[in-house]
């Protein structure tokens, strides 16, 4: 079946510029609009495309209004927004709304190819999802590698899924998302639920490496190589021979390095210091940053043939404050690890308030080195909010909690019903402004609202 595609673009000549670029990259179903408003009709009407290249700036509907209105009435639809302009916030929100790439003129038919054949990927790989589960939230087949990614979120359940279908091709992977997000432990699940899972699974922190210790390391090197290269070492590659290597913060690989790990990716050659001999190795590579890649690739820090190869399948975790649904469960999961043998720590009502309140700048990360001081402070005794952090206690002047009995201490599940129940009174029962406030989905508010028996 033919990849159908539009092209909506108010400049005549780059619409026929586009159009043409793509025919020579052997599309054949194009369909050219030069009125953003018409555009908007024919999806009204039921038309169907797979691909949408919308230009930011038109008159009548612009683009990011052509973006929402596409999505709300043709979700498969994957859009790829184009602009003249080089604005990074603009490229953010963009990606919020739905979008899948953001290209800035002038566009080479490379990328644009490349940008085209990656949401296509994630089309195919939506598709499936929704041929396989005739439901809201897909099921993992394999739910065991992921077991350790606590979650409620309809976002990160989503997002497993696809880490569980890309775990199974041989294709790279990048993980983007905030410091303290889970990007190695969602790494390790998707090694372990791939067909390497028996072999090794190496990571590599590309900011603690020097440039020059690195490239030993990586490559490896023989004996004499260098001064202090005292004796062979087989390096970071051979040591992933036929498992999963994973690059964190791969936006700190030194420039000169990169042309050779590009070298590796393209066909799983490379040499070792202190030889010419090339070797053969099979690796399965996950890259991960929470740097903005695009940025580097405009300040020329990073090479964007590299950058095409390691974002064969690309998987955004969101940050803590996007999913607070699981904020009670990971508290639970941290204080059960943290607390001493034989002992039972909880905490207070006010004090589930408060973690519920706060935005966690730190993610995951500073959520468990919360718990775990807390629970070192409390030595036994119940976690009030003395216990926690000043920038946590400080949500006290926002919390929106109920006062609790004496000495109280209820599960979280319960705090949360409480504190997402007392918002929506709040705010006069306004779902979208109830989600907005408690950092949630609006389908997860509907979800917990029905959950609470609650119309």
């Amino acid at each position: 079946m033919e990849t159908r595609i539009i092209i909506v673009e108010d400049d005549f000549d780059y619409l026929e510029l586009l159009n043409g670029k793509l025919v020579s990259a052997g599309f054949r179903s194009i369909r050219a609009e030069d009125d953003s408003v018409k555009a908007a009709s024919l999806f009204e009407k039921g038309a169907v495309f797979d691909i949408a290249l919308i230009d930011m700036n038109m008159p009548g509907m612009d683009g990011i209004s052509l973006l929402e209105f596409i999505k709300n009435t043709s979700p498969r639809t994957e859009c790829i927004m184009v602009t003249a302009v080089n604005d990074a916030r603009v490229a953010v929100e963009c990606l919020k709304k739905g979008a899948y790439d953001y290209l800035v003129k002038p566009i080479t038919q490379e990328d644009l190819v490349f940008s085209i054949t990656r949401s296509l990927e994630r089309k195919r790989l939506l598709d499936i999802l929704d041929i396989k589960e005739g439901k809201s939230v897909p099921r993992l087949m394999n739910p065991e590698p992921f077991r350790l990614i606590l979650t409620r979120s309809e976002k990160m359940r989503r997002l497993l899924k696809e880490a569980e279908l890309h775990a199974v091709s041989e294709v790279p992977v990048l993980i983007t998302g905030e410091s303290g997000t889970g990007k190695e432990l969602l790494a390790r699940a998707i090694h372990k639920a791939s067909p390497r899972a028996r072999n090794p699974f190496t990571p590599v922190n590309m900011a603690s490496q020097s440039a020059t210790l690195f490239e030993a390391e990586f490559f490896g090197h023989t004996k004499g190589a260098f001064t202090g290269a005292e004796k062979d070492r087989s390096g970071f590659l051979l040591a992933s021979n036929h498992g999963t290597l994973f690059l964190d913060e791969i936006g700190n690989l030194p420039l000169e390095l990169q042309g050779k790990l590009l070298r590796v990716l393209q066909d799983g050659e490379y040499t070792r210091l202190g030889t010419s001999k090339r070797q053969k190795v099979d690796v399965r590579f996950i890259a991960a940053t929470n740097e903005d890649l695009d940025d580097l690739l405009n300040r020329k820090k990073f090479r964007k043939d590299l950058y095409y190869r390691i974002r064969g399948g690309w998987l955004h975790l969101p940050p803590l404050r996007e999913r607070r649904e699981d904020i009670p469960i990971l508290v639970d999961h941290f204080l059960d690890a943290f607390c001493p043998a034989g002992n039972r720590c909880r905490m207070t009502d006010d004090a589930c308030c408060l973690m519920l309140e706060h935005r966690f700048p730190g993610n995951i990360r500073e959520l468990e080195t919360i718990v775990r001081s807390a629970v070192n402070l409390a030595q036994g005794r119940p976690i009030v909010p003395e216990f926690l952090p000043r920038e946590v206690q400080q949500n006290k002047k926002t919390a929106n909690c109920a006062q609790p009995e004496p000495n109280s201490i209820r599960p979280l599940a319960d705090i949360e019903r409480e504190h997402i129940l007392n918002t929506y009174r709040h705010t006069g029962r306004n779902k979208s402004k109830t989600a907005r406030m408690l950092g949630i989905g609006l389908n997860t508010l509907r979800r917990k609202l029905r959950g609470y028996a609650v119309n």
